[in-house]
């Protein structure tokens, strides 16, 4: 566990705002922010599934480097 959790890391940050920018969309029924959700969306052109593999990937690629 220790090896994929690095935040001193860039690369485990670049993966870490995906997973978040992805939580943050699928879970917009909950907080109803709308506006913001619609806005990292249209920023990023993905949907949350996709958000979050790929923050997902990052991490798994950066612990299997290390």
């Amino acid at each position: 566990m220790r090896k994929y959790f690095k935040p001193a890391s860039l690369t485990w940050w670049s993966s870490v705002v995906p997973i978040l920018c992805g939580a943050f969309i699928a879970s917009e029924p909950v907080h109803g922010m709308t506006g913001i959700a619609d806005s990292i969306r249209n920023a990023t052109g993905l949907t949350a599934p996709v958000l979050i593999n790929m923050g997902l990937a990052g991490i798994g690629l950066r612990g299997a480097v290390s």
